[in-house]
C-alpha cells in the first residue's frame, strides 16, 4: 500500500464569515493564542508522517506562504540576543526547504475545484486532504489516527462527527452501513442534506484521505450544490467501487471559520497551556 505522503491545503477561500478582520488578512493567518490557524494545520500534517504539502491559494494570500519561509532576519535577531528557546521552536516549526509548495485555485468554485486544482502535484497516489478551518485538537494527531485506519482498510477515509439533526444542512453526511462504533463503513454521501432528507446525523468534517481516482471525478467538474463543484459529490462517486470508511476520531473539533468557534479555541487552547493557563483561567473567572 502507498503510504500517504501527500496533504492538500485548500486555503484560497475569501473568509466572507470572519470580516472585517479578513478584509485583507488572510483568515488562515488569524491568530489562536500565538500561531496562526493554518500552522496548526501544518504541524498535524507533519506530525502524522506528511513529507509535502500543497497550498491551493489564490489572490492575496502570498502572506501564509511566507508565514513558513525561513525568516533570515529575525532568527538571526534572535540568536544575536541570545533568545535560543525561542528560536529553535521557530526552526522546528519551520518546514523543511521544498517541503511546501503552492498553487492557484484562480476561481472560486469550491472545494472539488479547490482539491483538483492540485492534481498535477499530487500525481497517481492516495492523499489528504486539511480543511484549515477546522481546527482538531487531539493527543494523537487527527491525520494520524485516519492515516492508521487506511493503512488497515485500505481505500478512502474521512473523518466523521456526529452532528444535531437541524444541522445537516451545512455538511456532507453518511449513509452508514457495518459500524464498530469508532470506525463506520460508508455506503452513501449527501451533501446538505436537508434535515428531514438526512441519512444519519455523521458528518463528514474537514479531513480526508483520499485515492487518486477522485481527481477523475472531480476533471468532470459537475456542478452540485451552492453552484460549486463540491468534493463529496465526487467521493460519492467512488463509494461501491473502492473500500470507504469514517473515523469517529479522539480530538476536539473546533470550527475557526465560525466566530464563536473560533473565540473557543482560542479558550480551550490557552486554557491548557502549561506557560499561560493559570494566569488565564483567573481572567476567565471574572467574567463568569
Amino acid at each position: 500500500m502507498a503510504k500517504i505522503r501527500k496533504v492538500v491545503l485548500p486555503v484560497a477561500g475569501l473568509g466572507t464569515r470572519m470580516l472585517p478582520a479578513t478584509r485583507v488578512l488572510p483568515k488562515e493567518m488569524l491568530p489562536v493564542v500565538d500561531k496562526p490557524i493554518v500552522q496548526y494545520a501544518v504541524e498535524e500534517a507533519m506530525a502524522s508522517g506528511i513529507e509535502e504539502i500543497i497550498l491551493v491559494s489564490g489572490r492575496g494570500k502570498s502572506l501564509i506562504e511566507d508565514h513558513f519561509d525561513r525568516a533570515v532576519e529575525l532568527f538571526e535577531t534572535l540568536a544575536r540576543r541570545g533568545r535560543r528557546a525561542e528560536l529553535q521552536r521557530l526552526l522546528a516549526q519551520t518546514p523543511e526547504p521544498g517541503a511546501i509548495v503552492a498553487t492557484r485555485q484562480q476561481e472560486p468554485k469550491g472545494l472539488g475545484h479547490a482539491v483538483w486544482c492540485a492534481r498535477h502535484l499530487v500525481g497517481r497516489e492516495p492523499f489528504a486532504v486539511v480543511l484549515v478551518d477546522d481546527l482538531i485538537d487531539a493527543p494523537v494527531p487527527c491525520l494520524a489516527q485516519m492515516i492508521a485506519v487506511h493503512e488497515r482498510t485500505g481505500g478512502n477515509v474521512v473523518a466523521v462527527v456526529e452532528v444535531p439533526r437541524d444541522h445537516t444542512a451545512r455538511y456532507g453526511i453518511v449513509a452508514p452501513g457495518a459500524d464498530d462504533g469508532r470506525v463506520v463503513e460508508i455506503r452513501g454521501l449527501v451533501e446538505k442534506p436537508a434535515p428531514d432528507a438526512a441519512p444519519s446525523r455523521l458528518a463528514v468534517i474537514g479531513r480526508y484521505i483520499l485515492l487518486p481516482e477522485v481527481m477523475d471525478e472531480l476533471a468532470r467538474h459537475e456542478i452540485g450544490a451552492g453552484g460549486e463543484i463540491q468534493l463529496t459529490d465526487a467521493m460519492a462517486r467512488l463509494i461501491g467501487r473502492q473500500p470507504f470508511h469514517g473515523l469517529r476520531f479522539e480530538g476536539r473539533r473546533f470550527d475557526c471559520g465560525d466566530r464563536l468557534g473560533y473565540l473557543e479555541a482560542i479558550v480551550a487552547l490557552a486554557a491548557k497551556r502549561p506557560d499561560i493557563g493559570p494566569a488565564f483561567r483567573e481572567i476567565l473567572a471574572r467574567y463568569s
